[in-house]
């Protein structure tokens, strides 16, 4: 069955980084085009990086994080990473890796990003 294991959140301070994991199974990864959301508490989700699949790996990027975030994946890992650089406040969220296999969504369960001082 498709999985997706987010990895990698924690604590930090603003100015700081963290690189975010996404490992996947059950599907042949390198296909599908992947997609990073984040939730802040008592805000609705949001999508905020995806990167193409096929061999293409075109991305987008929400305005929020352009310049400050990067997302790539690595096919023969089957792992799509989040690179976050310059955390600010309001990158507080929990972070999801998803995928759609039509007609179905996919989801990870989430790992936390707090920056704080």
């Amino acid at each position: 069955q498709v999985q997706l294991v987010e990895s990698g959140g924690g604590l930090v301070q603003p100015g700081g980084s963290l690189r975010l994991s996404c490992a996947a199974s059950g599907f042949t990864f390198s296909r599908y085009p992947m997609r990073w959301y984040r939730q802040a508490p008592g805000k609705e989700r949001e999508l905020v990086a995806d990167i193409g699949g096929g061999g293409g790996g075109r991305t987008n990027y929400a305005d929020s994080v352009k310049g400050r975030f990067t997302i790539s994946r690595d096919n023969a890992k089957n792992t799509v990473y989040l690179q976050l650089n310059n955390l600010k406040a309001e990158d507080t969220a929990v972070y999801y890796c998803t995928t759609t296999i039509w007609p179905t969504g996919y989801w990870g369960q989430g790992t936390q990003v707090t920056v704080s001082s």
